[in-house]
Order: structure tokens, then C-alpha cells, then sequence
């Protein structure tokens, strides 16, 4: 009589041997663990962040098609892909967005160090904090595209104004948000700085900017979407190429195909931006851990 027989029926199991406990494993069939947040993933993710685009296209033909959006009001999305393929075609549109570009970057460059400096400025000195922080919050309320005027009277017509207003924008968002990254590095990673002997410097480079550059990439994807939105105001000041020049002529003729295409193109280029500052926050913000989503 075996064991197992000799046992009544009430009685707890025997316990295995780690040996046939691992005979018992190894032969029953192994099943895959998919995470929770994983299940129901199988479409892969640039197809489902293109659903809604796609859809958005789909009902516009549509409607445009059946005359319930008149070409006057709205063109038609083939149309506007004609359109777009015409301009790209003579050169018209690739030349537009260089000078638009070029705008930018000037004015991006020029408003970012300046902000940048006044936050440094501001966030690490007291002194400083006393001295420009009161007025850049000052200057900061008075709307920027309201300031429009007195850059045509100070600068004129030309490249210089449209220039200082992309500036003006940038330099704030970039002000506001490197401040307040200084000021939110943890008190108690100072100290410890101190303690290790590190010198104001030494705390500056290891300790506050590293603290801080998650704000100062907030601040540069602000300032690119700011920049951009003031390329399509300054624009309208005697412009005479860019993007918002080929706007406005067809606001004249009512083409609203070139209009469109001309937002489709900032939009294009504020993605590309964006993308290029969420690269380089990867690179530079490696040691933080950030929560993705599930």
C-alpha cells in the first residue's frame, strides 16, 4: 500500500521534495505573463495616434464632396494637397518657410539668452531677485502683441521688429520657468552640497542648474510654441516673403487653400520643434525617472 492510500481522506498533502518540485515545474507547460497595462496593445501606437487625424480627413472630404462645405468657406482637402503640391513645385513655399525659419531662430536665440540670463540673475541672487524680478513680472502683464506699435515706431518696417516680437515672447516663458526651477531645487540637496565641501560655484553647476533644467525644457517647448505664434503676428508688418506674406495675399484673393496650407505647414513646424526639444530632453534628463503612462 502506497502512501498516499494509507493516508485518510481529511489529511493534509505531503510534502514534496524540492527535487520533485522542480520535476513538477519543469514539466508543466510554462504560460507567457503579460503585464496589465500591456493587454489589448496588439495595434501598434503610431496606428492608433493616427486614427483620429485620418477620421478628421475622412468626414472633411466627405462634407466638402457633398456641398455641405462650400470652397468659398473651406477648400476641400484634395484641393489643399494640390494646392500644397503647386507651391512646393515652383518654389514658392520652400522659400517662404526658410525666411520664416530664419525669423525664428534669430528671435529664439536673441529672447532665450536673454531670459535665461535674467532668471540666473533672479534665482540665484537675492540681490538680483529684488532687482529684476518686480519689473519683468511688470512687463510681463502688458500683452506683447500690444506692443506691436512702438516696435514699428522705435525699429520700423523691416526685419528688426518682427525679430524683437518673437524675442519678447520667448524671453518671458523662459524667464518664468528657469526661476522657478532654481527655486524648487530640494533645500536639503544643498546642504548636502555644503557638507561635501562644494563651493557656490560647485553648487551652481552640480547641484541648482541640473535641479533646474527640467524647468528650463518646459520653458523651451513654451517658447517655441510662443515664437511661433508671434512669426504670424510679426509677419503681418509690411512683410514681403515668409509664410504670413503668402497669407495674407491669399486672404486678399480668398484662397483659402493657401491659407490652409500655410497653418498646416506651422504646424509642422511646431511638431518638429517639439519633437527636437523632447529629444533632447531625453539626452539631458536621463538620471530622472518620469511616469510614461499605462
Amino acid at each position: 500500500m502506497s502512501l498516499d492510500q494509507a493516508l485518510p481522506a481529511h489529511a493534509p498533502p505531503v510534502p514534496r521534495s524540492s527535487a520533485e518540485s522542480r520535476r513538477a515545474v519543469v514539466g508543466s507547460p510554462l504560460e507567457r505573463v503579460v503585464p496589465v497595462s500591456r493587454r489589448g496593445r496588439s495595434v501598434p501606437r503610431w496606428v492608433r495616434r493616427a486614427v483620429g487625424p485620418v477620421a478628421l480627413l475622412v468626414v472633411w472630404q466627405v462634407l466638402s464632396a457633398s456641398g455641405v462645405l462650400e470652397e468659398g468657406m473651406l477648400a476641400s482637402p484634395g484641393t489643399i494637397a494640390a494646392t500644397a503640391g503647386d507651391l512646393l513645385g515652383d518654389g514658392t513655399l520652400p522659400s517662404a518657410m526658410l525666411v520664416s525659419l530664419q525669423r525664428v531662430a534669430v528671435g529664439l536665440l536673441l529672447g532665450g539668452v536673454t531670459g535665461v540670463a535674467l532668471a540666473l540673475a533672479s534665482g540665484l541672487s537675492r540681490l538680483g531677485e529684488d532687482l529684476v524680478d518686480a519689473t519683468v513680472q511688470m512687463l510681463r502683464s502688458i500683452p506683447w502683441v500690444g506692443v506691436i506699435p512702438l516696435f514699428i515706431i522705435w525699429l520700423g518696417i523691416g526685419e528688426a521688429p518682427k525679430i524683437a516680437l518673437i524675442s519678447l515672447g520667448v524671453a518671458f516663458h523662459l524667464y518664468l520657468n528657469v526661476y522657478a526651477g532654481i527655486r524648487g531645487v530640494d533645500a536639503q540637496l544643498v546642504e548636502a552640497g555644503e557638507s561635501l565641501g562644494l563651493s557656490r560655484w560647485g553648487l551652481i553647476r552640480h547641484v541648482v542648474l541640473p535641479g533646474a533644467l527640467p524647468g528650463a525644457m518646459t520653458g523651451l517647448r513654451y517658447s517655441l510654441a510662443t515664437a511661433w505664434l508671434a512669426l504670424v503676428f510679426g509677419e503681418q508688418i509690411n512683410a514681403d516673403d515668409g509664410l504670413g506674406f503668402l497669407m495674407n495675399q491669399a486672404r486678399e484673393f480668398f484662397r483659402t487653400d493657401v491659407i490652409v496650407v500655410c497653418l498646416v505647414v506651422y504646424a509642422i513646424l511646431g511638431l518638429l520643434a517639439d519633437f527636437i526639444v523632447r529629444t533632447l530632453e531625453r539626452l539631458l534628463l536621463q538620471w530622472r525617472p518620469t511616469f510614461t503612462g499605462q
